[in-house]
């Protein structure tokens, strides 16, 4: 049975209904981490221009799901429990770090404008959409400490991150009952705006932690 059994195109939104229905497949396993992604064995089998594929697989580039080799093309990321842990560690030091102090009023004005275009992704119910203004909000976070250094070294652990939160938002079906993510940053944000930095410390990192134990739960139950 092919990877690709199923999957239909519907060519007004071409690109991005493919890389959405290629992340699907991703993140529920029936590519293998380190397969490649064939763009012209892909086209062929789904009739869909070559140059589709390649920009679905630009948007798959993107949100972590795949990631460019020399000689080999796109292919599979292959996540460890091991590399989500490091990953969370070290994105739970910098947004606890961020939330540990009072923010100020501009930072704070984007965070509210972060909350509210994550309010308006939950309503679209769009996976990936809801997984990069989630980034986008904890970003907002990072922001606070006014260094851009540390803003690019967020950057870089967003392209990874942003695999395992589709792998969450995918297997729990998250972008369905969007709710509980609101909720979660809201409360966030108002031990934020509180000025309730212990508070905001202790909520920033339970959703961390919460995370990282959900998403090494996902990948331990496909070993």
């Amino acid at each position: 049975m092919s990877a690709l059994e199923g999957l239909v195109v519907q060519r007004s939104t071409a690109a991005q209904q493919l890389a959405a229905g290629l992340a699907s497949r991703i993140v529920a396993g029936a590519f293998a981490p380190g397969d490649r992604l064939r763009e012209s064995a892909i086209a062929t089998e789904l009739g869909v221009a070559r140059n589709t594929v390649r920009e679905a697989v630009r948007i798959l580039e993107q949100t972590g799901l795949v990631q460019y080799e020399v000689n080999r093309g796109a292919v599979v990321i292959s996540p460890t429990p091991e590399k989500v842990d490091a990953l969370y560690t070290a994105r739970e030091l910098l947004e606890t770090t961020a939330v540990s102090k009072p923010v100020g009023e501009p930072a704070l004005a984007a965070l509210r404008t972060a909350y509210d275009e994550l309010v308006a992704a939950a309503a679209s119910h769009d996976a990936l959409r809801i997984v990069d203004v989630d980034l986008a909000f904890h970003s907002a976070i990072v922001a606070t400490l006014g260094s851009t250094r540390l803003d690019e070294f967020y950057a870089e652990l967003m392209v990874e991150l942003r695999f395992y939160l589709t792998v969450l938002s995918l297997e729990d079906r998250e972008f369905e009952h969007p709710d509980d993510i609101l909720a979660e940053h809201r409360t966030i944000l108002e031990a934020i705006e509180s000025g309730d930095t212990a508070t905001a410390v202790q909520h920033v990192r339970s959703h961390i932690e919460t995370n990282a134990r959900r998403v090494i739960e996902i990948l331990d139950g496909r070993a």
